[in-house]
């Protein structure tokens, strides 16, 4: 028997999760929270097979509590989620889960994840999978673009930014294009979000 604990903020989607697995002859839910604090301390208290866990929630995140789970437990973590951006996905992997999974996957996907995961088998939804290579094959920042994304992480205008490293405007605007491809983003605000979550800018002091 495969013993799952049910990680989300949302109390219907554990209902309908808890529906599903306990359908299974050989998976069986032990415990459902709805915070990553929580999944912590059951976690430990419960030492689950699997960990079906939710990314974005109140307090402590999804990716923060699977990399405390994982290290502090055998449990395998599935992370079941909306979000597909390469951030969260990196973030999530490597917090150490085992699995990726969108929500919107059919219910068979899920429970041959859950049950794969249990055997310590990788899993990923196949639009995850291409994100993920991906997001590693991507290059990273040249150190110009680094520089330039730094400033923008404190606030400056593309104007502030020309005067401060003695450029013209239209190359500073030429080096964020540079980086929203290769981060696959559209805006600065997710370029310095995405940025910091790879480990490409150090978050802000």
């Amino acid at each position: 028997m495969i013993r799952v604990l049910l990680v989300d903020d949302h109390p219907v989607v554990r209902f309908g999760l808890r529906t599903i697995l306990e359908a299974q002859e050989d998976l069986t839910v032990i415990g459902e929270c709805g915070s990553g604090s929580e999944a912590i301390r059951l976690a430990s208290e419960l030492q689950p097979d699997v960990v079906l866990m939710d990314l974005k929630m109140p307090g402590v995140d999804g990716a923060t509590a699977t990399a405390a789970v994982v290290a502090a437990t055998s449990c395998r973590v599935v992370v079941l989620t909306t979000f597909d951006t390469d951030g969260d996905i990196l973030r999530a992997i490597e917090a150490g889960a085992t699995a990726y999974l969108l929500k919107d996957a059919p219910s068979e996907e899920l429970i041959d994840a859950v049950r794969a995961a249990s055997r310590g088998q990788t899993v990923l939804a196949s639009p995850v999978a291409t994100k993920l290579v991906s997001a590693v094959q991507r290059p990273g920042l040249s150190a110009r673009e680094t520089e330039v994304l730094g400033l923008v992480a404190r606030g400056l205008s593309n104007g502030a930014i020309s005067q401060a490293l003695n450029v013209s405007e239209a190359t500073v605007k030429s080096h964020l294009l540079h980086v929203f491809s290769k981060l696959d983003v559209s805006d600065r605000t997710a370029a310095v979000t995405v940025a910091m979550s790879r480990g490409w800018l150090p978050p802000p002091v």
